[in-house]
């Protein structure tokens, strides 16, 4: 099969080889590989715009940063999908990087909340600006219906796989 989605989305092997697999949900699978993949891609190259020595996984913190405003470091560990170690490791770097600041929550003494910095803010703001831009440019060419049916079907997706 054509995993980069080059092919004409039959692939090599016979149909009898998917031995009882809905052939849909080998076509999603193969889709989902193609786009995560390129994803990722993506992602190591948004954080390099809001930084040069930003890495990859630490760009998704800044965006929900953006999103939701600051959070308590276990909120974030928990929205990403990685132990406090880790968290704490990427905090400290964005930190550095001018990208972010902790600050203690006066709701509770023990914990810190983190948020953008405005560089951060303004570095981020600028790289999804460019990034809907190029959606935009993209696909330009699909109806906005089905623009917000994907939109709506991947959150559907990403809810049900969150459970």
């Amino acid at each position: 099969m054509h995993e980069d989605g080059n092919g004409d989305g039959r692939g090599s092997a016979p149909e009898a080889s998917t031995r009882g697999v809905d052939r849909e949900f080998l076509s999603l699978e193969r889709e989902l590989t193609v786009l995560l993949r390129r994803a990722r891609a993506n992602q190591g190259e948004m954080a390099r715009e809001v930084h040069p020595d930003l890495e990859s996984a630490a760009y998704g913190l800044l965006v929900r940063l953006e999103e939701c405003g600051r959070q308590r470091a276990t909120e974030l560990a928990g929205y990403i999908g990685v132990g406090k170690a880790t968290m704490s490791r990427q905090l400290r770097a964005l930190e550095e990087l001018g990208l972010i600041a902790r600050e203690p929550d006066p709701a509770d003494g023990r914990a810190w909340l983190v948020d953008l910095t405005e560089e951060g803010r303004t570095r981020v703001g600028r790289v999804r600006e460019a990034r809907r831009a190029r959606y935009v440019s993209q696909l330009a060419h699909w109806d906005r219906g089905e623009v917000a049916e994907l939109a709506r079907l991947l959150r559907q997706l990403n809810q049900g796989m969150a459970k």
